[in-house]
C-alpha cells in the first residue's frame, strides 16, 4: 500500500530530500514533519516560515502556495 503524501512529502521524495533533512534545517519536530508531508497536519503560521527558508536552500524561488491551500 503506498503511503499517502501531501504536496511537500512529494516535493521532497522527488528531490531525493529526506525528512530528517527537513526537522534539521526548519528546527521542526519530527513528528510534526511527518505529520504535514503525510497530509494528516496543516503546519501553524510559525512553522510555515520555518519550513520555507528550510525549502528556498533548495529551491529560492518555492512559494508557500506550492505546497499550502493557504
Amino acid at each position: 500500500m503506498a503511503k499517502t503524501r501531501s504536496s511537500l512529502g512529494k516535493w521532497l521524495d522527488k528531490r531525493g530530500i529526506s525528512q530528517e533533512w527537513l526537522v534539521k534545517n526548519a528546527k521542526v519536530s519530527r513528528n510534526t514533519i511527518s505529520s504535514i508531508c503525510s497530509g494528516r497536519r496543516t503546519p501553524t503560521t510559525p512553522t510555515l516560515s520555518k519550513l520555507m527558508k528550510a525549502i528556498r536552500k533548495v529551491d529560492p524561488n518555492a512559494k508557500v502556495e506550492d505546497f499550502f491551500d493557504i
